[in-house]
């Protein structure tokens, strides 16, 4: 508590920085992948991943989030938690082969046989490595958890690679599903060398199960509602429509799970931390939030304004027909960056009850969209699903905050002020696109338009709109934690 705020903003920037080359790895691999398979062997793993996905919240029931809310975890509830998370994982395993067959008839697929039972395996891999991962998160080792993460998904991207030039096919892909939760909780093992004891029958975790119940409850309809489209499409249009929905889908939400993953770990941790000073609280909230829209904006509407140069760099040509999917969803990024935080905030306050009543309006409301937009395939129901989620998110902001000690005119302010600066800025990347479309390549085209709406995006963000302070304090802090290392090296 006592240097909370340096922790916060030193751990959130090493995990930011090192989940930006993650990013980078990501998409680097996407483009290489793209190019080395063709979109039905994405299909293919895609229609048993929107199956198995749902099983991944079951993972650690929650159990992860409970460790890290709680003021006090004693080394008796940690162990017990490990073994109950093993547990869960192996039962997982155990489910997803027995659901094999069944997944293979209802796509009329038999080849999704092999892939469900191969993917099953990763279920426990990622259970042994929950609780230890929870812990790095707990104790702020936020730089410790970004770089196992980024050095698994290199050894499981170079695998996936090796077997797709070997000529494997979509066994390249299974490869990587696989190796990414093998390699990350080997990591995770490494980083805490914490070696768990033996399950305690009476070690007190009744009310963190309950908590980490209603969290995973709360994943799961979610899950349900923002992957249910995925099914419809596969199964109604097949594997091409859905491998092509699902490489727009997946480019559409790189920039949310990197900044959810980022920007989440530490804001949960630390308000985790201050749940019982509201005042502090509201502070690191409101900045936290901030920072996340002020990235999230321009990523929105780069996707939307030049989602043809982007498909056709990062996948191909052979992905054109992907680029109007690609648009329609580009909203669901700013969409999900103004609601993902509200949920830190009902997590790290215990209100998870408000959490799960909100996703049993969210997920029937989605799911509707899907089937509306379902007879005009994955465009319909692209351009449905931005356009329910747009409709769902002012109601939703109103609801999370209310008896909170944020206010919805707080949120309002906050997101106003990326929102002001990026129209101006758009105006002016659209204008370049106008004069320069037809007059070079796409790669030039989208180095080009991007460096606009940016540069202007950040002028109009810390002059204009008055955010420069903001940003400064940020840095002084990374400064001072920076000085404080040097010098207890130095001492050393």
């Amino acid at each position: 508590m006592k240097d909370l705020k340096e922790k916060t903003i030193r751990g959130g920037s090493a995990r930011l920085g090192v989940q930006l080359a993650s990013f980078l790895l990501r998409v680097v691999s996407m483009m290489v992948l793209a190019r080395l398979l063709e979109p039905t062997d994405f299909g293919l793993v895609g229609m048993v991943t929107a199956f198995t996905g749902v099983l991944t919240l079951f993972r650690d029931f929650g159990l992860s989030a409970a460790t890290v809310q709680r003021a006090t975890v004693t080394e008796e509830q940690k162990a017990t938690l490990f073994w109950i998370n093993v547990l869960v994982g192996a039962i997982l395993t155990v489910f997803t082969v027995a659901l094999a067959p069944a997944v293979a008839a209802f796509y009329h697929e038999p080849r999704l046989y092999w892939i469900t039972t191969a993917v099953a395996v990763g279920f426990f891999f990622n259970g042994a490595g929950v609780q230890h991962s929870a812990l790095l998160q707990r104790n702020m080792r936020f730089t410790a958890l970004a770089l196992v993460d980024v050095v698994s998904l290199i050894v499981s991207t170079a695998l996936a690679i090796g077997s797709a030039m070997a000529g494997y096919g979509y066994w390249a892909l299974v490869v990587m599903a696989v190796m990414l939760p093998l390699t990350g909780t080997i990591g995770f093992w490494l980083a805490t060398r914490w070696v768990p004891g033996l399950p305690h029958r009476r070690a007190g975790i009744r009310s963190m199960v309950r908590f980490g119940g209603t969290i995973t409850l709360n994943g799961l309809l979610v899950y349900v509602a923002s992957n249910s489209e995925k099914v419809l499409l596969g199964r109604f249009w097949g594997a091409e429509a859905i491998g092509i929905y699902g490489r727009a889908y997946q480019l559409i939400r790189m920039p949310i799970d990197t900044l959810n993953g980022t920007v989440g770990e530490v804001a949960f941790s630390a308000l985790s931390r201050l749940q019982d000073d509201p005042g502090r609280l509201k502070r690191y909230f409101l900045k936290g939030y901030s920072l996340v829209l002020a990235l999230t904006v321009p990523i929105t509407i780069a996707c939307a304004l030049f989602a043809d140069e982007m498909i056709i760099v990062l996948l191909g040509r052979k992905w054109i027909t992907a680029a109007p999917i690609f648009r329609f969803l580009a909203p669901t990024i700013l969409v999900f960056a103004i609601a993902n935080p509200l949920g830190w905030l009902l997590n790290s306050l215990g209100m998870v009850g408000r959490g799960l009543k909100i996703a049993l309006v969210f997920t029937p409301l989605i799911i509707t969209s899907y089937l509306c937009g379902l007879p005009f395939g994955p465009r319909g129901v692209a351009f449905a699903y931005s356009a329910a989620m747009i409709l769902w998110v002012v109601p939703v902001i109103a609801w999370a905050v209310h008896g909170t000690v944020i206010s919805f005119r707080d949120v309002l302010l906050v997101i106003s002020r990326p929102l002001a600066s990026i129209l101006v800025a758009a105006g002016l990347a659209f204008t370049v696109r106008l004069f320069c479309a037809q007059r070079l390549s796409p790669l030039p085209l989208l180095l080009l338009e991007s460096t606009v709406l940016f540069l202007a995006y950040l002028w109009m963000l810390l002059f204009v709109a008055g955010e420069k302070a903001f940003y400064l304090d940020l840095l002084r802090g990374l400064k001072r934690r920076s000085s404080a290392e040097e010098k207890s090296l130095v001492s050393a």
